[in-house]
């Protein structure tokens, strides 16, 4: 796939062609380790907090179910203040709580999201309490592996667009998808190498 991705996006965008160069060969991989309720589950742990921190809460979130394997109805057998024991604030004790209830109830039919389209992903998926857009996106690049997901919400790339293509301020998002445009049906591995190129470890 990245070798396809690359060949097309060197040769739309003379910019993307830069940055791949800068950044190198391309290690977009699929989170192939949890299950899709774990995927979100753990998306929503670790909203606004650092990588550090996030991964401290949900070491010990993950530890209060057997085996440390993430499940709708282990979790909703777990009291509130379980809950926030591990760190996790009451607005994100509530929102995994509705996430596994509506796991629970069939409502979101999250162990088959795999085999519905890209669209049909996001609309179920934001149906959650505390699950936006840019989540949704996320689950979609890294648990599912769709190759043509553009964030246009996230600062990165926004970050990233603004410094490559020299832009005087931020792109809203409606310039990011004006720009990535040309990158489809590649767009994965182009924001990939957008977050890449502002990381500070290229190489």
């Amino acid at each position: 796939m990245h070798r396809a991705a690359l060949r097309h996006l060197r040769s739309v965008d003379p910019t993307m062609a830069g940055i791949i160069d800068a950044v190198g060969p391309c290690r977009l991989e699929v989170s192939e380790g949890l299950t899709h309720f774990e995927a979100v589950a753990r998306s929503i742990v670790y909203q606004q907090l650092s990588g550090k921190a996030a991964a401290t809460i949900y070491g010990r979130f993950a530890a209060r179910f057997p085996r440390g394997v993430v499940e709708a109805g282990a979790l909703l057998r777990l009291s509130e203040d379980s809950l926030r024991e591990v760190g996790l604030s009451r607005q994100k004790a509530a929102y995994l709580r509705d996430l596994a209830t509506r796991t629970a109830s069939g409502a979101l039919p999250i162990e088959t999201l795999h085999t519905l389209d890209d669209a049909a992903v996001i609309g179920h998926l934001t149906t959650v309490k505390g699950v936006g857009l840019w989540t949704a996106q996320m689950f979609l690049l890294f648990r599912l592996g769709r190759p043509d997901i553009l964030p246009d919400l996230d600062l990165g790339v926004q970050k990233a667009m603004k410094i490559a293509y020299r832009m005087r301020k931020l792109p809203t998002p409606e310039r990011v998808r004006k720009v990535g445009a040309r990158w489809a049906p590649w767009r994965s591995v182009a924001t990939w190498y957008l977050w890449r190129s502002i990381d500070g470890d290229a190489n």
